[in-house]
């Protein structure tokens, strides 16, 4: 009777054992996969945080040039923008523009500096409008003028 209740007590430490180390594994996996998915959402927080534009015209006299109107666009954040209509999406008055009624002057802006964006002056009656510029990463500014 000593030797069975020896037995049993080792069986049930080593099952006891052995669903600590289950629960254990899974508990260190579900850890290892949170905090991968907050670090992938961390370094997109600090790429939107470090990635800011504005659009530095005079709101009451857009130039004109060649049939297009120009806006110029800088880069105000700490990383390289690339300026392109695949990486930026323009709306007028809450209108997307087709990809060919604008395009930029330069691919790619490093901090500080400045691209024109050209704009089809067909699109653009006379009065005031709203332009929206929106980048590849859900970064939008609003620009209030006047034509």
């Amino acid at each position: 009777m000593g030797f069975d209740l020896t037995a049993t007590t080792v069986i049930f430490f080593a099952a006891s054992v052995i669903v600590a180390g289950v629960v254990s594994g899974i508990f260190i996996n579900v850890s290892n996969n949170l905090d991968k998915s907050l670090s992938q959402r961390l370094d997109k927080m600090r790429e939107q945080v470090d990635t800011d534009f504005m659009i530095i015209n005079d709101h009451e006299n857009i130039p004109e040039e060649n049939g297009y109107y120009l806006f110029y666009l800088k880069n105000v954040g700490d990383n390289n923008l690339v300026t392109n209509n695949d990486t930026f999406q323009l709306l007028i008055d809450g209108v997307i523009l087709s990809k060919t009624g604008y395009y930029f002057s330069i691919n790619q802006i490093q901090p500080g500096e400045i691209s024109t964006i050209y704009v089809d002056s067909n699109l653009i009656s006379s009065g005031d409008h709203n332009l929206r510029v929106i980048d590849n990463i859900g970064i939008k500014k609003d620009f209030i003028f006047k034509i």
